[in-house]
């Protein structure tokens, strides 16, 4: 009788791996499922091998995550179906370096990128191309089984070959576009040397590329996109209007570096406000923007975009009571505790009770202490989900500017 081999691997593994669990009679089931997840995710549940890893770096417990799935899905043999469930985070999550790459090469290389504005794209394009599971690696390897990928989506576009790095999607990316990233973003010479040995081999033909679209390997996947940030984004617009709301869908790709958008939001917030509004209205965006490390502090994204916010709010004089709200839907933004940052219009009037100015901590990108000291940090834990960030920015009409001291938006 044909099995199902049940795998899962990014920050909303458990919760999928379980509802697949409940769903799928047991003795259809081969071996013990697996979900490699990263720590603040990690559930007990039973008869699945849960596997905590590290996150946004990759780590040896992830390199072990990883060998297990493989180890699992070489199992499948033809007429066998591979269910594979895919959520943002996977990509780090699970680590599986070609041999002429260390794992500490390999996490050199994400941390130089990760600090360098890349895209995730312009990331992932470089980790297919040192991976033996992603841009397709999975496929092959369980090849001639049937696969099915279940995929929760936490990049623009719901690009299926971006999301985890593609492990089980053909990978249009080749060794020749991963070079461009580590030239565009000037990190040829800061790589490990065998990393930039072995994209220029594969560059020139030395190594074979990622399985593209003509690979027999592809015959027998199928995939199925069962959430995005797009989806979520619906969702808030509905409730926004559900309780009247006036909303504008500012972006739903939302993408640059994070400063510069904050201050092209509050832009259009104040065109908005300056035409005249006549009840409360929601400003809504989607996507995931960059950050180019300058300096030595602390923060994500997300709070980077508030506190930046807040400094645009004041320089263009948003004449409204307004409240805004940036945050990653996984709980965690950056190498943080939080998810992002929650400010209103009296945020900049706290820093500056507390002593300490905005502007210098953005430019040290310390975003983390200086909506920490404002009580302005949105903290809510692991959510057991991934579907990217989420921007709402809600304006009251027609009221006074607030002074110090009274109540928050």
């Amino acid at each position: 009788m044909a099995k199902i081999y049940l795998v899962a691997f990014g920050k909303a593994a458990c919760t999928m791996i379980k509802a697949a669990q409940e769903i799928i009679p047991a003795q259809f089931l081969a071996g013990k499922a697996i979900a490699v997840t990263n720590y603040a995710n990690v559930q007990k549940i039973e008869n699945i091998d849960v596997i905590g890893a590290g996150h946004p770096l990759p780590n040896q417990d992830g390199q072990a995550g990883a060998q297990k799935i493989v180890e699992q899905v070489m199992l499948a043999q033809q007429g066998d179906l591979v269910l594979v469930l895919v959520s943002g985070g996977g990509s780090a999550l699970m680590p599986a370096p070609v041999s002429a790459i260390s794992l500490e090469e390999k996490i050199m290389t994400t941390e130089l990128l990760l600090g360098s504005g890349a895209t995730i794209n312009e990331i992932n394009c470089v980790r297919k191309h040192l991976s033996i599971l992603k841009g397709g690696g999975l496929a092959k390897m369980i090849a001639p089984a049937d696969l099915h990928a279940l995929i929760l989506s936490d990049v623009r576009d719901d690009d299926l070959g971006t999301i985890a790095s593609g492990p089980t999607e053909v990978d249009s990316s080749t060794f020749a576009d991963a070079l461009k990233v580590l030239n565009d973003k000037k990190l040829c010479d800061k790589v490990p040397a065998a990393v930039q040995d072995y994209l220029k081999k594969g560059s020139s033909g030395q190594v074979s590329e990622t399985p593209k679209s003509d690979d027999p390997c592809f015959n027998q996947v199928t995939h199925t996109l069962i959430g995005s940030n797009a989806i979520s984004l619906q969702a808030i617009r509905q409730a926004s209007a559900s309780l009247g709301y006036d909303v504008f869908i500012y972006s739903e790709q939302l993408a640059g570096e994070a400063q510069k958008v904050a201050e092209e939001l509050a832009l259009y917030a104040k065109n908005v406000i300056d035409k005249g509004i006549d009840k409360p209205c929601a400003i809504l965006a989607g996507g995931e923007t960059t950050v180019t490390i300058q300096g030595t502090g602390q923060g994500g994204r997300n709070q980077e975009m508030a506190l930046a916010f807040v400094i645009a709010a004041e320089k263009y004089q948003l004449k409204a009571e307004w409240c805004f709200l940036s945050a990653g839907t996984d709980g965690r933004d950056g190498p943080t505790d939080a998810a992002g940052g929650l400010v209103d219009t009296n945020a900049l009037e706290r820093m500056h009770k507390a002593h300490i100015e905005a502007g210098l901590y953005l430019a040290n990108n310390d975003s983390y202490h200086a909506l920490q000291i404002s009580e302005d940090l949105l903290m809510t834990g692991a959510t057991g989900t991934n579907v990217a960030d989420l921007q709402i920015l809600l304006i009251q009409p027609n009221t006074k500017i607030s002074q110090p001291g009274d109540q928050n938006v």
